[in-house]
């Protein structure tokens, strides 16, 4: 979590954080102010993050919002799960700023045109 932070907030993105899934979720549903897009770490304490990413996109408040998968598990029907799930998209760990960066930018951009230049990302696990 704290590599995404330094790396979200050095790109000029505005972080949110929870520790686990049910704290994400609370974050996610807040009204006033909801994340333009998610980071889900898959293995979280509690609720796993695809088990989390089900309930944001059967939301009808939550269910707009693009989630990136991140996960230390890099398997092809790793990646089948997260979609599955839900997730749009999908980076295996270590991080690499470049492909971090690359997915935050298309998905704000094809999210809304305008989030690409609000720069607020949460919940980051």
């Amino acid at each position: 979590m704290k590599l995404a932070i330094l790396l979200l907030r050095n790109a000029g993105h505005t972080v949110l954080c929870a520790v686990d899934a049910e704290t994400g979720l609370t974050l996610a549903r807040n009204d006033h102010d909801q994340p333009d897009l998610i980071l889900m770490d898959i293995q979280l304490p509690g609720m796993d993050g695809l088990a989390a990413t089900a309930l944001l996109k059967t939301n009808p408040v939550t269910a707009a919002i693009p989630i990136i998968a991140l996960t230390a598990m890099a398997m092809k029907a790793d990646q089948e799960k997260s979609q599955i799930a839900g997730c749009d998209g999908y980076i295996a760990k270590p991080l690499r700023y470049q492909e971090l960066y690359a997915a935050i930018d298309t998905l704000l951009l094809k999210a809304k045109p305008q989030a690409a230049s609000e720069n607020s990302i949460g919940p980051a696990s």
